[in-house]
């Protein structure tokens, strides 16, 4: 198998796959002018028992029929491979602190703490949950790359 190209921080999978025969009572049409299958699954995200986001799969504008298309230009994409298709709308603390700031500039960003408990759970797929450890290191790729600058 490839190796994963995502978020150098924060790729999480599991804690287990399913396969499409699996997921058939979910399915659903793709948005107009799309190919593919989509799937209405709710899914949830909450951080020390707080729901901070809540989306569906069937929100995606993109198929993963589509995704696998241009994932695989010019790469060879193997059994095996696992090919993600980005975070769920408001799943991101960058997406919803720069949107609460756009709507109130007195708003309280929040960002992920050592021993937050993360828990995403998708609709028939199942619950994923962590707790935040920090790394017991000052390394920054972001102070590397302004070195390089």
């Amino acid at each position: 198998m490839d190796l994963p190209k995502g978020k150098d921080f924060s790729t999480v999978i599991g804690p287990w796959l399913v396969t499409l025969d699996e997921l058939k009572d979910f399915e659903s049409a793709p948005k107009l002018n799309h190919v593919g299958r989509n799937w209405n699954l709710k899914m949830t995200c909450s951080v020390n028992g707080v729901q901070v986001s809540e989306g569906n799969l069937g929100d995606m504008d993109w198929t993963f029929a589509e995704i696998i298309e241009r994932a695989s230009y010019g790469v060879d994409v193997y059994p095996g491979d696992v090919i993600g298709s980005g975070t769920v709308g408001t799943g991101c603390f960058l997406e919803l602190n720069g949107t609460g700031k756009l709507n109130d500039p007195e708003y309280k960003e929040q960002w992920l703490q050592e021993g937050d408990e993360v828990v995403m759970e998708v609709e028939g797929l199942g619950v994923l949950s962590n707790t935040i450890i920090a790394e017991q290191t000052d390394w920054s790729i972001l102070a590397v790359k302004k070195e390089l600058d």
